[in-house]
């Protein structure tokens, strides 16, 4: 079993409970990490034998660029698709940051992380 991690992904997207974040957006920051067998991928050296990133990266940013209210929404969104294009991940996590929230003071960022293991679809 291996760890696939695409790390400090980052959109500028329309996501949040308050109509000006809708509206005027903000940036986000998107790690996330599968666990799926590449025994196959380590031998044959070939792309097709094992998750492509550059295809998961573009999942990400499909479901970035569609507005949630929470980011619980957008981690399930992003969780689900994934899972959906690759039958071989056994779990995923998905984290999804908020940087600069507007909650009245200084915050860097505020974050929702879920796991799902593929069977629970």
């Amino acid at each position: 079993m291996a760890k696939i991690r695409l790390e400090k992904m980052e959109f500028y997207a329309f996501h949040g409970c308050f109509e000006e974040e809708q509206a005027i957006g903000t940036y986000f920051n998107v790690d996330l990490e599968l666990e799926t067998d590449t025994t196959k991928s380590q031998q044959s050296d070939n792309l097709n034998d094992t998750v492509n990133y550059l295809h998961v990266y573009q999942v990400v940013k499909k479901e970035m660029n569609i507005s949630s209210k929470l980011l619980e929404n957008v981690c399930e969104r992003i969780a689900n698709a994934v899972l959906k294009e690759y039958n071989q991940i056994q779990s995923l996590s998905v984290k999804v940051s908020k940087l600069n929230p507007p909650l009245g003071g200084k915050l860097d960022a505020v974050s929702v992380e879920i796991t799902k293991i593929q069977n629970t679809l």
